[in-house]
């Protein structure tokens, strides 16, 4: 089953944590959202407190267990880095569920390719795969630092990413898969379907989603909105926490 904890009274928001990460990513966050949303924190699997072991590369399976535990009723979905390339498959997946989509620091293609330069290179990502065999914790050590080594506040925004993980370290095959589903899946094409409004929220010296990917989505989707942090890397929400939360209230209320 996956791990699913839910705070807060009113309309529902469920957010999806990045990769290696796990649901006490959000805590400094919940205390301002959970006075208006009932808020659903869900880890994916392998990660956190989630016992199943679910290929994350297989984005049905993924998607049928978050509709197992997500709320019934629809909701506001946010995601961050890889949480918001599978909210995306879940909106994709089930229209009827997401009444918005919100990605932080994320976009439908990770990896970056000619026509799509505002991702990490593909090397990069293949050096970490195949050091992740070798040694798994030095290998996210290194992502963690990665997404902050570009942004003001680095140090404390790395601390912040090292607790959280403490609190639930993933396990080695779960990283395995959801590092290859950042370096394969594009769901450009699909994008044009998505049924509900987008939001991005993005950082203006992330590393590994270029602040460019907010105007290249806008050519997809016509109707996407986005907004770009001054100063911050791939944790926004941790290391600009007043800005991103001043952004993130416009787009949960517009």
């Amino acid at each position: 089953m996956l791990s699913v904890t839910t705070t807060g009274r009113g309309p529902n928001l469920v957010m999806l944590h990045g990769w290696g990460l796990n649901s006490n990513v959000w805590s400094a966050m919940l205390p301002a959202l959970q006075n208006r949303w009932r808020v659903t924190c869900i880890d994916l699997s392998g990660h956190g407190g989630s016992c199943a072991r679910i290929d994350l590369r297989d984005l049905d399976a993924v998607c049928t267990a978050l509709e197992l535990a997500a709320p019934r009723t629809p909701a506001v979905w946010l995601g961050w880095s890889l949480g918001g390339l599978i909210a995306t498959a879940y909106a994709l997946r089930y229209p009827e569920c997401v009444s918005r989509l919100i990605l932080v620091a994320s976009q439908p293609r990770f990896a970056s390719a000619a026509d799509w330069p505002h991702g990490m290179a593909s090397k990069p990502l293949d050096d970490f795969a195949a050091s992740l065999d070798r040694q798994p914790k030095d290998t996210l050590a290194r992502f963690l630092a990665l997404q902050v080594h570009t942004s003001e506040h680095p140090s404390s925004t790395l601390r912040r990413l090292r607790a959280a993980m403490s609190a639930g370290a993933p396990d080695e095959g779960s990283l395995a898969s959801g590092l290859s589903l950042l370096r394969t899946t594009d769901l450009r094409a699909r994008l044009t379907s998505l049924a509900c409004p987008l939001r991005l929220i993005l950082g203006e010296r992330d590393a590994l989603v270029h602040a460019t990917a907010g105007p290249a989505v806008t050519e997809l989707v016509k109707s996407v909105r986005h907004r770009v942090i001054a100063g911050a890397g791939h944790a926004p929400f941790l290391s600009h926490v007043r800005e991103f939360n001043n952004v993130l209230e416009e787009f949960l209320d517009d």
